[in-house]
């Protein structure tokens, strides 16, 4: 059966995504309005009853000087992975793309290929087995997501390649942590939390800590908390203005989609987090703490307040987004898959993001442009 490609509003690509128990906030046509330096357009997939069958949200990048794009499909398209003919998905789109001045184009198939339970990780770093959580036995295998990663190939897709951490840093995560919410109690939730977790969440009771939703006025007290956060951990930070930006375009397309939490003792906010909601997928999407008072663990009681709000949301998953796969207790991103282990959800691993260069020339120059601009930075 044949497939038909064109753009669609973003009423209708917002109707399918509505239509869906979950997919990602990255999918949805507000995220077009968060991303300033790149243009969104929706794309729709029609079967030969004319019914809307997929959704994608496409970001074009301009070459400086140049009409020619880099088109990217973040954690996307929304379609039929496990169709045996991906290729009458992906060639129309190729096809649309290639005529809109794209050189190259870039996705990220939704597509959980392995997991690994919480246990698992922790004998491994406990027993110094594996320096990478790739190098662990996955409690649980996709076998059809193989079967992407062949055709893709076969169709002349590159799988776009992970840089140190196992492709955290490169684009969005391919190894991300997840807690399991469906079918479990928030008691459930708690009772799979490794030891620390559970005390650090009972210090940060006792000493006071309060967790409480912000608005969106609350956004430069997130801010400064995240400048210090970047100091610290060796990371550029995002303007204010992004957030701001993030909350407005998200919210006003579909209210309490993104959720700002602050954490406070004696009056003072020790550490902030920004939430995003989609379906019955929730995501920890920014997160923010102090150096000081550590000991009253602000970051736990966030969290915490977070799963609980979640559950009640009726998610199915709690997202804590990316992870490092490194499993060396010296490398700097060790920490981040550390405490992340404690709340006793699973690691999975996506397929990670694939490109199609339709100019190589044109690839290169841009790959050369970006990373000058990191460089500038």
């Amino acid at each position: 059966m044949s497939l038909r490609l064109s753009t669609i509003s973003r009423e209708e690509h917002l109707a399918f995504i509505n239509g869906l128990p979950s997919a990602s906030h990255m999918q949805v046509p507000a995220w077009g309005g968060v991303k300033a330096e790149w243009r969104p357009e929706s794309l729709g997939w029609f079967d030969e009853q004319d019914r809307l069958v997929g959704v994608g949200l496409v970001l074009y990048r301009q070459l400086p000087k140049l009409k020619r794009f880099l088109a990217y499909l973040p954690e996307g398209p929304v379609i039929n992975w496990f169709d045996p003919d991906l290729e009458r998905w992906l060639q129309p789109m190729l096809a649309h793309l290639k005529a809109k001045g794209a050189f190259s184009v870039k996705m990220g198939p939704p597509v959980i290929i392995r997991r690994w339970n919480a246990e698992s990780i922790k004998q491994a770093i406990a027993g110094k087995t594996a320096k990478r959580l790739r190098d662990i036995e996955a409690d649980v295998y996709e076998p059809r997501a193989f079967e992407v990663v062949d055709r893709l190939r076969r169709m002349g897709w590159l799988q776009s390649e992970d840089e140190e951490g196992g492709g955290f840093s490169a684009g969005q995560p391919r190894y991300v942590f997840q807690v399991p919410m469906e079918g479990r109690t928030t008691d459930d939730v708690l009772k799979g939390m490794n030891q620390q977790w559970r005390r650090n969440i009972k210090k940060s009771e006792k000493a006071g800590v309060q967790v409480f939703q912000g608005r969106f006025e609350d956004l430069p007290i997130f801010h400064e908390l995240y400048k210090h956060t970047g100091e610290r951990d060796h990371f550029i930070p995002r303007p204010l203005s992004y957030f701001q930006g993030m909350w407005k375009a998200l919210n006003s397309e579909t209210p309490d989609t993104m959720r700002l939490y602050l954490a406070a003792h004696d009056g003072e906010v020790l550490a902030a987090t920004t939430m995003l909601r989609n379906g019955n997928h929730i995501w920890y999407s920014y997160g923010a703490s102090a150096s000081h008072k550590r000991e009253v663990q602000p970051s736990n009681a966030v969290q915490w307040q977070m799963m609980r709000d979640a559950h009640a949301l009726g998610a199915r998953v709690y997202d804590l987004r990316g992870i490092s796969d490194t499993l060396d207790e010296n490398n700097h991103l060790f920490g981040l898959i550390r405490f992340k282990v404690g709340t006793g959800g699973q690691a999975a691993e996506y397929l990670g993001e694939w490109d199609f260069p339709l100019s190589k020339m044109l690839q290169k120059a841009f790959d050369m442009y970006m990373t000058s601009r990191a460089v500038a930075r």
